[in-house]
């Protein structure tokens, strides 16, 4: 049987989760600077060094749908290669002066991406638009 496996990484977007605990860190911060007052303070776990990549959903679904459209078979990574801080990100989401303030908590480890390579050969993909611009659209 032929299957292939789209292994996602940090998807967001404007309808997911944005409280409760189960929001990605796109989504939480959105909600900590929209809630925040202008020159107000931004909590974030850790150091803010910790570094990631996020998807957005518009582009996981482009990568989706190219993938079941392919003859790739197996796991396939679906992601970005656009590394992130923490504190980089909040910066992209402010839309007003903002200041971090690190608190403990669990700050997962130091940095996370996936290895893209075999999307970018295999279908020929790479997100189309900057974390910026999904950032917006969710905020």
């Amino acid at each position: 049987m032929r299957n292939r496996v789209a292994r996602y990484h940090n998807v967001f977007g404007p309808f997911g989760a944005w409280t409760g605990g189960r929001e990605k860190a796109p989504a939480a911060i959105c909600r900590k600077v929209a809630e925040a007052a202008d020159g107000g303070e931004v909590e974030i776990w850790g150091d803010g060094t910790q570094t990631r990549s996020f998807l957005y959903v518009d582009e996981c679904l482009e990568s989706t749908l190219r993938l079941m459209r392919s003859d790739v078979e197996g796991p396939v990574n679906l992601s970005s290669d656009e590394m992130v801080t923490l504190d980089r990100l909040v910066d992209l989401v402010a839309g007003k002066r903002v200041h971090t303030r690190h608190v403990p908590g669990p700050a997962g480890v130091p940095g996370r991406n996936s290895h893209n390579e075999m999307v970018s050969r295999d279908l020929d993909w790479r997100p189309s638009r900057p974390l910026r611009e999904g950032l917006k659209a969710t905020y």
